[in-house]
């Protein structure tokens, strides 16, 4: 069983996904995990695979959404994306990383697509 904050997680990258659909992005997973990390969405976008990492806040006493994904975050989803485009066999294949950031303090959500979030990082 899920705990409440896990629960936020799960319902803030549905939002997402419907979010992203709705944007013209093509899904093709979601929760992507190795044993080195996770990935939350992989998508496609106009020929360009898209590895999209969603932060939700319900306030803002811990920062914002956006400022939650880290250098150490970044070079995470930077490893995770590589041996997923190399398991696909699409290692030469235009790829970005994405933030949705997603505030639903107070209200109904915020949602917003920071595209091109972050390059690929390494170290």
């Amino acid at each position: 069983m899920l705990n409440r904050q896990q629960q936020f997680g799960k319902s803030s990258e549905r939002l997402a996904v419907d979010y992203l659909k709705r944007r013209g992005y093509r899904i093709l997973e979601t929760n992507y995990r190795t044993p080195q990390g996770e990935i939350d969405i992989i998508a496609q976008e106009k020929g360009t695979i898209v590895f999209v990492e969603v932060k939700a806040r319900s306030s803002r006493r811990f920062g914002s959404p956006k400022a939650a994904v880290t250098p150490a975050k970044q070079r995470k989803i930077s490893m995770v994306a590589l041996m997923y485009l190399k398991a696909c066999d699409r290692i030469d294949a235009r790829a970005r990383f994405d933030v949705v950031a997603i505030d639903t303090a107070p209200g109904s959500p915020h949602i917003e697509v920071v595209k091109d979030a972050f390059n690929l990082a390494y170290g």
